[in-house]
């Protein structure tokens, strides 16, 4: 059974470094959670490391950025590891070939930087569908229509036996008070039309040993000593069961209906969802404070 925390700082002595999601954690997409910046400030301070661990389809850099203009302080975390960066040395790998069609949001062409520390990347071209050898999915051409309206290029896409790299597993996430599909619901979708989707970013294995690896740039930190945070049940906190690591549970952003969230959850509606959803968290909190 997961333990409900009242603050971060009843746990953090135990963990040396934390890899922490973004989005319904530490902003909302529009602005930063001042409580849970200011928590993981204090953590900092007191010798522990912050990884930033985020589903986002851009580079680190690009992130950075992005969190420097919402006004999220750099006083909060140490590095940056995110799904993109995982799926783009996959794609100048060639693992979808060479030739590319992109769903995707014009702001996410960040995905196709040039990237240096592969050695004799592949030539990347987007081309129409028609031209493709493979996808890169980023997101939605639009995060508010269904992903079902992009069935028609998907079943073109399975009849040629084209790959689908997803570059954001996430399937939802809340920007403000609006619900938005991420790159996570076509790539399922198309899994589910019998298409064969890769993936990159929590939960799965790729983004957490890049993390271990940038971790291990600033300090050596052994698993038992590294918490995973986030809001999200099929990734944060399934991802950290799957390396094996401890997670803090944030009731409160895309499980705060089901948790009955506002300060913190309800002990009975959360533990009904954990044996519902079958994932056990270490900790629990309503929001990262």
């Amino acid at each position: 059974m997961t333990r409900i925390v009242e603050h971060l700082s009843e746990i953090s002595a135990n963990y040396d470094a934390m890899f922490v999601d973004l989005w319904g954690c530490v902003h909302n997409g529009r602005e930063p959670f001042l409580e849970a910046v200011a928590a993981l400030t204090a953590y900092r301070e007191s010798g522990g490391i912050v990884v930033l661990l985020t589903n986002a389809p851009r580079h680190r850099h690009s992130v950075a950025a992005q969190l420097a203009k919402m006004g999220v302080s750099e006083d909060c975390w140490d590095t940056i590891t995110t799904s993109g960066d995982s799926a783009r040395a996959a794609m100048y790998r060639g693992v979808v070939g060479s030739k590319v069609f992109h769903i995707g949001e014009p702001h996410d062409q960040s995905f196709f930087d040039p990237l240096k520390i592969i050695e004799d990347p592949v030539e990347i071209t987007q081309t129409p569908l028609e031209d493709a050898e493979g996808i890169i999915c980023t997101g939605p051409f639009d995060p508010l229509a269904d992903p079902s309206d992009l069935r028609p290029q998907l079943l073109y896409a399975k009849q040629k036996r084209m790959k689908l790299l997803c570059a954001n597993p996430d399937i939802v996430v809340d920007r403000g008070e609006t619900r938005e599909w991420c790159a996570g619901a076509i790539a399922a979708l198309y899994t589910e039309m019998g298409g064969e989707s890769l993936y990159f970013g929590k939960p799965h294995p790729p983004i957490y040993d890049l993390a271990r690896r940038r971790l291990a740039q600033i300090a050596n930190v052994s698993d038992d000593r590294i918490l995973c945070i986030g809001d999200g049940m099929a990734t944060d906190v399934r991802g950290a069961m799957g390396e094996d690591l401890d997670s803090l549970f944030i009731t409160g952003g895309l499980a705060a209906a089901e948790t009955l969230t506002k300060h913190q959850p309800d002990p009975d509606a959360l533990n009904a969802l954990l044996d519902k959803e079958k994932i056990a968290p270490t900790y629990s909190i309503g929001f990262l404070r």
